[in-house]
């Protein structure tokens, strides 16, 4: 006989939530690490002291989190799961009957106290100082990239950088606003005098570019500076979508690092973006930070003629000695700001057998050398030992966490616009993955007691 379900008719119910999470889910774990103790002690200045009393922001947070450990990208979905998952209450704190705040709850605190605060730059290192208490941040090995996002912007509706002018605008959005403010920002305005083919009215601090080879679009660019012991982010930076100022936000990140967390690595692994003179120096000789980056050197030649490389360098009489034993003389003066130049004598070079393979269509030879070139020589000095072949293998682990935020964490696109907007998205997304490494790598040591 086919049975038939039948739900008990009772008066009263004995539900207790915590035993509906399962001790190995994902927020269970967090949980365990998560520690919102400050945030309304941090926040208490942004609130008025009189009227009802606002959502908690403890609450709002937790909620967060939630959306970006999960996915879930729409602040509007986020209150509709929060409110049906009981996981999800429990992780909240909201109990069965606790009610979940509107989603234009967070436009407002976003917009306001939230970045005045600086209350999510606040939960990151948080999350980063458990890490380091937990001895997942060896300190001794970082490794630095930048990924591109897409920003929230329709390139249909762009307009040609000469043909926008924001000071015509009588009631500029907010996004045009951040833009506005962050013109001497060095990861944004200051980075480069460089204009963009195009400005998307909607959001006019993303660039517009093709550095993906693919169709151009505009982004922002998101940094990440990581312990490569265990691929922990130890600082993360947003900015514009070029090389000039992902180059800036590694200095930033590296000195912000040792500023708030007294980290400095003894070495760095970047790729050849990161190679140029002025950023090896500034590791070199400002940090003593050892730079695993390939060079970005263009001395090579291919047309069978003496490269630079054929010619001795000798530091203690500041010349270059030819391969005929002839030197190569500078007169001190810096050319483009940043340039020697070396040349040899006219009278050496006429009768010189070598010099249709040195200088066949010029009198004599010229030899640029950077300002910077000692830094340079250190950084190509390290290029077959050990420790930079394993360097080149961890520096992979940043591209891994760009993977897993773009296709796990569904970050391939901003739902925030503006500088600030980004940035806080940035903020979430790198807090969330450091939450779920902890998860995943410290297991909890003892069973969580059930409630008597």
């Amino acid at each position: 006989m086919m049975g038939r379900q039948a739900s008990p008719e009772r008066l009263f119910y004995d539900f207790c939530l915590e035993d509906h999470v399962p001790a190995e889910h994902l927020l269970r774990r967090i949980d365990r690490f998560l520690d919102l103790g400050e945030v309304r002690r941090q926040l208490a200045p942004f609130y008025c002291s009189n009227g009802r009393p606002s959502v908690d922001p403890e609450l709002m947070i937790r909620m967060l989190i939630v959306g970006y450990c999960f996915a879930i990208r729409s602040e509007r979905r986020l209150c509709e799961e929060v409110h049906l998952n009981l996981a999800y209450r429990w992780f909240c704190r909201l109990g069965l009957e606790g009610k979940v705040p509107d989603h234009s709850t967070f436009s407002r605190n976003r917009h306001g106290r939230f970045r005045q605060s600086d209350i999510l730059r606040q939960l990151f290192e948080t999350v980063v100082r458990r890490c380091i208490a937990e001895g997942l941040v060896g300190g001794e090995g970082f490794a630095v990239d930048a990924s591109l996002i897409q920003a929230d912007a329709n390139k249909q509706r762009s307009l040609r950088a000469e043909d926008w002018k924001p000071e015509e605008l009588a009631d500029p959005r907010r996004a045009v606003r951040d833009y506005l403010a962050t013109l001497d920002d060095a990861a944004f305005g200051a980075a480069s005098e460089k204009q963009p083919k195009f400005v998307s009215p909607s959001d006019p601090a993303a660039q517009w570019t093709g550095a993906q080879r693919g169709p151009a679009f505009f982004a922002y660019a998101t940094n990440y500076l990581i312990d490569t012991d265990h691929a922990i982010i130890v600082d993360v930076e947003g900015t514009r979508a070029i090389r000039q100022a992902e180059v800036g936000a590694a200095r930033t990140m590296i000195e912000r690092t040792q500023e708030r967390f007294g980290l400095k690595p003894q070495r760095l692994a970047a790729d050849t973006a990161y190679g140029s003179a002025p950023m090896l120096a500034w590791l070199v000789k400002d940090k003593g930070i050892e730079p695993h980056i390939p060079l970005i050197d263009k001395s090579g030649r291919d047309d069978g003629t003496l490269a630079r490389a054929d010619f001795t360098w000798d530091e203690a009489r500041n010349v270059y000695v030819c391969p005929n034993g002839k030197d190569l003389a500078t007169t001190g003066r810096v050319h483009d700001g940043r340039t020697l130049l070396y040349r040899s004598k006219k009278a050496d070079c006429d009768f010189c057998p070598l010099k249709p393979r040195c200088c066949p269509n010029t009198g004599h030879r010229k030899i640029p050398r950077d300002i910077h070139e000692d830094a340079r020589d250190v950084a190509r000095a390290l290029y077959d030992t050990p420790a930079y072949d394993q360097s080149r293998r961890e520096r992979k682990k940043v591209e891994m966490l760009f993977a897993h935020l773009k296709r796990i964490l569904k970050l391939g696109r901003l739902r925030l616009r503006g500088p600030t907007g980004a940035r806080d998205e940035f903020l979430l997304a790198a807090t969330a993955q450091n939450l779920r490494r902890l998860a995943k790598l410290i297991p909890c040591q003892q069973p969580i007691p059930k409630p008597a």
